[in-house]
């Protein structure tokens, strides 16, 4: 969370959870906890509530302003160090993350080629894969689309399509952003499941829609590691009866074996 409107040293997060004390001078102006205050302006005689003697000559002032951009000087420095020592006193939920040594490629076909579903599906022969690579300050991006038919199928309900994209977010986090699609495919009436060990954070999605015989088929999995989002997704239709689609075991353990792959392969 950021800190409150004011100057000066940033808030550290106080000690001990919920009902600790904050960090006194920790917010505000002036230097940081520890370092001189600057002395205050002369008192002068003869005003209610002040007391003291009078200045004998403009030294008190000049000692007053000394300390006055020393202290400033301080302040600053206290602030320099700890950005430098402590980033995490100064992130927020927004601050970019990590990208670590995740980079993009010309042909994320090739780099997140879909292996495992590979070993049920063929590339259609009349659509080739097709793949793009975006480059930008604070976005980059690449994504492939393949059209695929089933090895040894004979319907054409045994088409499907499969979508696959990572992002490196170099400005914001994307963290807030996988967690609100999360949610909102999981009010539309997706199945959503956790899963642990894949990135930071993981989540496979399903949902089986249709009428009669006739029925939509869709899953994801969605992943998130520091800066880096991926995913890939798999839609199909078909008719009952003719050809049989993998169940939703089958198709998470092909989908999270793809994109362990995936996100290995944008690390070398």
């Amino acid at each position: 969370m950021s800190n409150g409107p004011g100057y000066g040293f940033p808030q550290q997060p106080p000690a001990g959870g919920p009902g600790a004390q904050p960090v006194p001078g920790a917010s505000g102006f002036g230097p940081p906890p520890g370092l001189p205050a600057s002395p205050g302006i002369p008192t002068s005689p003869g005003l209610p509530g002040l007391s003291g003697t009078p200045p004998r000559s403009g030294g008190n002032l000049r000692r007053n302003a000394v300390w006055a951009f020393v202290g400033a000087v301080l302040a600053s420095a206290g602030w320099t160090a700890a950005v430098m020592a402590v980033p995490g006193m100064v992130s927020t939920d927004s601050s970019p993350r990590s990208l670590g040594s995740y980079h993009l490629s010309d042909d994320f076909c090739a780099t997140a080629k879909p292996t495992k579903l590979l070993q049920t599906y063929a590339v259609s022969d009349t659509s080739a894969p097709t793949h793009h690579t975006d480059r930008h300050p604070a976005l980059d991006s690449m994504n492939c689309s393949m059209s695929l038919k089933r090895i040894g199928g004979n319907s054409d309900s045994e088409y499907v399509s499969v979508y696959l994209r990572a992002d490196l977010h170099k400005a914001v986090n994307p963290a807030p952003e996988l967690e609100a699609n999360k949610e909102l495919y999981r009010a539309r009436g997706y199945q959503v499941t956790d899963i642990s060990g894949v990135g930071e954070e993981a989540y496979f999605l399903y949902k089986d829609d249709g009428s009669d015989k006739y029925h939509s088929l869709y899953a994801e999995l969605d992943i998130r590691d520091g800066g880096m989002t991926y995913y890939i997704n798999y839609t199909a239709s078909y008719t009952e009866g003719k050809g049989k689609p993998p169940s939703k075991d089958e198709l998470r353990s092909a989908l999270q074996s793809d994109g362990q792959d995936a996100i290995r392969a944008m690390r070398k």
